[in-house]
């Protein structure tokens, strides 16, 4: 009856999970559409086909509770937990309660899980349904999210259901394949209500059930069932405004009212417990003086079944149930909870019935809340810890307790991504009596949350006054704050309101003294406050001097000096210290994947990528920038655009530069963020400097070094040189020459003085020229950045062709075109190929390299599989099971037309 797409939709996922074909499908619908039938079609039918199926069941009041309903899936294969690898395993533990330990990334529990599953599925098919999707917890949501973005060649399949219903249809598994469950139409509606109803059915009563329910297959059931049998044959009670779900609900409410006083108040407990546990349920009757055979005139009306477990016939019945009762009666069947509710082996369950029992305030039941955060945060539930402390917050009757509970609950639901509840309770903290350091830390927040929210702009001046709070109170903190708003400032550039660099820089100057010795933090404050109030040449022996005390701890860096990193890379790149920038970039991404931070990971992904461009490698930069859009698909985030857009423009792809130039500088623009945009005006410019537009490179490059932008007017300043001498504009780029020079000169290292040199000889006539061509290559050589290199062969080369000098311009083209086209370095090969033509020289093909055929990610699975990684190493880096490496390695092997991982080796990869 209208279900057949449906059917054979489950029917194929499990079909796929019995082949090497994994399979996931997104159930959505409203209340009562038949959605958990669909889930028991399912388990029906792999049970039948001999597939394992393993279950999780949302539930609204179990949405505080971190990893709730991941534990409930994964409960009964963690016998196979023990194959899994250390850190997972420690992971799986930490998150479940199954020992302490630091609190884990949840993706690197996704990716336990993941392999998890996979293990399971090897032993045979496996099928997990998630019903209720939209109320699981949101550390469980996103890791099953995660996983079935990362499923692939593994004999599983995951069905989700999601109940269509405002906010709480969860946007997590957007992007995911979906069917939508659609109401009956008019014959099948029919011939349900017939199935369903074994009396007389008048002719008019029929039309207005049929009209109420509109198609709604629970609705057909459940609203004959609350009319009397005279409505049935003669009359039908007059439809009202709610809508079918709620009519559903309203039909439920009913028929349990119409139930013995007993049977309601267990019903409750039963509802207000959503585990099923019938031992405590019993318990909890127990302490309420209420008989077990109470429950058996809910059960004959088909509300509840009561065996092992406790099952309501559908998720509304609880809801209706529970939204039925009166106050007293909740907190009457909560109390009952607590009571039976173990403290040792479920503190946080007692704690959160104890606390739903109070009526008014109770600081006993409001200190065990604060507890339970602390157990939460410990398992990498930061949103369950914030629930946990919001209710406390609600719950402590001294105003001055409750205000700094309430900061802190502000600063864990920031943590949680819920910033707008956390402003909400930093003013229930403002209202309250603070001290002047907790206070202090509140307008920090404050300012933190509004960076957050808005990226830019005026941020930088909050920053500010929160750090002048906190000098004379805490100034360890103060001059990490004075540092947040120097960044803040960078980060808005030229499009910061109120406070800019230079007043956030001048007023950093008045931080407190550093410790001493001075941490990182100390000397990147000193050193870049020096450079926007005194200049870029005395902020340099500071700044170096900070990134060398980085660099001297760069394999296990403090967890107070990793914030710092990423800018410390901006201040590297500033410096044109490519062998520091290097370094610490390729840190940032060793340590997210060594603790499976996949929070972090896809920044540091995106500025390894973003480098390796600039190294010449733009192969391994591909398979970075697609690693790390896969991972921020799977994790529910949008991709971060810096790679691509510089892969784009170095490639000269002239059309998908501008598309993602456009859409980088108006979003960057509307965030306020200055430096961003600066980053897309230098990356244009090296598009049209190599397609040979010369005043369209000018005018890209001028922006970012008229504002002086921290970090890219080091890579717009050499663009600007060469886009001014060959645009005619001979004053503009002997400026850009003396300021490079000078700041090269004081930086010292060999690519800051090799692009000094470079740039020295472009603006240069006659033989004087040629010195500097030469000083710029020897220097070059030395450095990572090697596309500069090949770039100033191929000036060198044009320079002495116009010289007349063909033979030696022939040298230096061949050898810019060779590194250029085995780079990839489209437009800029295509500029050597015409000179070396115009030499008289036809410039040499490209020669066809084996892994020409390999998709991005199987080059950087045979890349790393060619190191000698196993299939388990390689899933674990890439966040892919054994079993999806094992498939890209036979597609690997038949386009590379080999056998063996030492083939492999041999084709030197790496």
């Amino acid at each position: 009856m209208g279900r057949r797409p449906e059917r054979e939709a489950v029917e194929r996922l499990v079909s796929r999970a019995r082949s090497e074909r994994s399979g996931v499908l997104v159930l959505r619908g409203e209340a009562g559409i038949g959605k958990t039938a669909v889930l028991e079609h399912a388990r029906r039918a792999a049970l039948a086909a001999g597939v394992r199926v393993e279950s999780s069941v949302g539930a609204e009041s179990e949405t505080q509770f971190a990893f709730a309903g991941l534990h409930q899936l994964c409960a009964p294969l963690l016998d196979r937990s023990g194959t899994l690898p250390e850190p997972q395993q420690a992971a799986l533990g930490v998150a479940f309660g199954l020992h302490g330990g630091a609190a884990p990334d949840r993706f690197l529990v996704g990716l336990a899980v993941l392999h998890l599953l996979a293990e399971v599925a090897e032993q045979g098919p496996l099928l997990c349904l998630i019903d209720d999707a939209q109320w699981l917890d949101e550390a469980s949501s996103q890791v099953l999210a995660f996983v079935a973005r990362r499923v692939a060649a593994e004999h599983l399949a995951l069905v989700f259901a999601v109940r269509d219903s405002g906010e709480a249809d969860r946007p997590l598994f957007a992007g995911l394949p979906e069917l939508r469950l659609n109401r009956l139409d008019d014959a099948d509606a029919r011939a349900l209500l017939g199935a369903g109803v074994h009396v007389p059915l008048d002719e008019h009563v029929r039309e207005r059930i049929l009209a109420e329910a509109a198609g709604n297959p629970l609705a057909l059931l459940e609203l004959p069932r609350n009319a009397r049998p005279t409505h049935l044959a003669g009359g039908f009670e007059l439809p009202d405004a709610l809508s079918v779900p709620r009519r559903v609900e309203e039909s439920f409410r009913r028929r349990s009212a119409s139930l013995p006083r007993e049977t309601q108040e267990l019903l409750l407990v039963a509802a207000s417990e959503p585990t099923g546990d019938v031992t405590l349920l019993w318990r909890a009757a127990a302490h309420a003086n209420l008989p077990r055979e109470a429950a058996s005139p809910a059960e004959v009306a088909g509300l509840v079944e009561i065996d092992s477990r406790v099952r309501f016939r559908h998720p509304l019945v609880r809801s209706a149930v529970y939204q039925a009762a009166t106050p007293p009666d909740r907190r009457r069947a909560h109390d009952a909870l607590a009571a039976a509710t173990d403290p040792e082996a479920d503190p946080d369950r007692r704690a959160w019935h104890r606390a739903q029992a109070v009526l008014g305030t109770d600081e006993e039941a409001a200190a065990e809340l604060v507890r339970s955060a602390g157990r939460a945060r410990a398992r990498g539930g930061v949103a369950a810890a914030a629930a946990f402390l919001q209710h406390a917050v609600e719950l402590t009757p001294d105003p001055a307790t409750r205000a700094v509970r309430a900061l802190e609950a502000a600063h864990a639901k920031h943590d949680a991504g819920a910033s707008a509840t956390a402003l909400d309770l930093l003013g229930v903290a403002d209202s309250g009596p603070l001290e002047a350091l907790p206070r202090a830390r509140l307008e920090l927040l404050r300012a933190q949350i509004a960076f957050h929210l808005t990226r830019g702009s005026d941020i930088p001046g909050m920053l500010l006054e929160a750090a002048t709070t906190l000098a004379p109170l805490d100034p360890a903190l103060a001059r990490e704050t004075f540092l947040h708003a120097l960044d803040a400032a960078i980060h808005a550039g030229h499009l910061a309101r109120g406070g800019g660099v230079l007043e956030t820089a001048a007023a950093a100057q008045d931080a407190p003294p550093s410790s001493t010795p001075p941490r990182p933090v100390d000397l990147l404050l000193d050193g870049l406050a020096t450079r926007f109030m005194h200049g870029f040449e005395a902020s340099v022996p500071t700044l170096q001097l900070s990134l060398e005390t980085l660099l001297d701890d760069e394999s296990r860096p403090r967890d107070d000096d990793r914030q710092w990193m990423w800018l410390a890379c901006h201040v590297a790149s500033m410096l044109w210290d490519d062998g520091a920038l290097y370094t610490l970039a390729t840190s940032a991404v060793r340590l997210a994947r060594d603790a499976g931070s996949l929070s972090s990971l896809p920044a540091a992904l995106n500025a390894v990528a973003s480098i390796l461009v600039l190294t010449g490698d733009l192969s391994r930069s591909t398979e970075l920038a697609a690693e790390e859009a896969a991972i921020t698909q799977a994790i529910g985030a949008p991709p971060l655009p810096n790679a691509r857009l510089m892969l784009a423009a170095w490639r000269g792809e002239r059309s998908e530069t501008m598309e993602l130039y456009a859409t980088m500088v108006s979003e960057a623009t509307e965030r306020g963020e200055g430096s961003t945009v600066s980053l897309a005006q230098a990356t244009l410019a090296v598009l049209h400097n190599g397609l040979g537009h010369y005043d369209e490179a000018l005018a890209a490059a001028a922006p970012p070094c008229e504002h002086d932008d921290m970090t890219y007017s080091a890579l717009a300043l050499p663009e600007l040189v060469e886009a001014a001498t060959r645009a005619g504009e001979p004053e503009r780029a002997e400026s850009a020459l003396q300021l490079l020079s000078a700041r090269a000169s004081a930086s010292g290292t060999d690519f800051a003085l090799g692009l000094a040199a470079r740039s020295r000889a472009l603006t240069m006539t006659g033989p004087a020229a040629e010195e500097h061509y030469r000083e710029a290559i020897a220097r070059l050589t030395h450095c990572r950045w090697r596309v500069f290199l090949a770039r100033t062969h191929l000036v060198y080369g044009e320079w002495l062709r116009r010289e007349g000098r063909p033979q030696d311009a022939r040298d230096q083209l061949r050898t810019a075109h060779q590194l250029l086209s085995d780079m990839g370095i489209g437009a800029f090969a295509e500029r050597a190929a015409r000179e070396l033509r115009a030499t008289g020289e036809h410039p040499r093909a490209r020669t066809a390299q084996p892994t020409d055929d390999l998709t991005t990610q199987e080059l950087h699975v045979a890349r790393l599989v060619a190191t000698g990684a196993t299939s388990r190493e390689v899933g674990a880096q890439l966040f892919l099971s054994p079993r999806t490496i094992e498939a890209h390695l036979r597609n690997i092997y038949r386009k590379l037309g080999i056998a063996s991982r030492r083939e492999l080796r041999e084709l030197r990869l790496s």
